[in-house]
This record gives C-alpha cells, structure tokens and sequence, in this order.
C-alpha cells in the first residue's frame, strides 16, 4: 500500500508534503525538496547530538517567525544515514496525515 503523504504545517499553512518520510526518534523527516522554500529562512543554531550536528532554518509564515523550527543533519552519523538530505520540525509545527 501506498504511504499516506505527511503534511508539516504550521501558522495555516502547509510548509512540507510528501509521501515519502522517514520516521527516527519519534519524528517524520521529509525529503528536502517537499520542503516549500519560500516559507523558510536562515538560521545559524546548531546542536550536536547522537546523530551528528543539527542545522537549523526558520519559518516565516503570513509575517510570523518560528526561529529554528526545522532542523536536518548535512553530514548525519551512520546510525543516522537514513535522515541525509531530511528535514524535521518541532515548535508547534503539526505533523498530520
């Protein structure tokens, strides 16, 4: 069966759809290119983790911020392989069916 496509949304507005996610730890990261560039903006955050050092972006959505509210690995661990060229999200962006 065919996976159900995962909407990332937040402020009303769909930023990331796909069929094609990967869940780890709880979170569906989705491909890049399901990302909608035009909701997103620079952030220079980091964090290291189990999985190597995390990126940020923001979104800027209907002339709100969400400071590094996406996050994805460029160079992840190899436990972590699975998640290259994914991005995921937390503060308050819904991931839904």
């Amino acid at each position: 069966t065919k996976a159900r496509a995962m909407k990332a949304i937040w402020n009303g507005v769909v930023v990331a759809e796909s069929d094609d996610t990967v869940v780890m730890d709880g979170n569906h990261y989705f491909p890049e290119a399901a990302l909608k560039r035009e909701f997103t903006s620079f952030s220079n955050h980091r964090s290291s983790g189990v999985k190597g050092q995390a990126h940020y972006m923001s979104l800027f959505v209907n002339g709100e911020m969400n400071a590094d509210a996406i996050w994805f690995y460029p160079e992840p661990s190899e436990a972590a392989a699975a998640i290259k060229g994914r991005v995921a999200f937390w503060k308050g962006v819904q991931v839904v069916a």
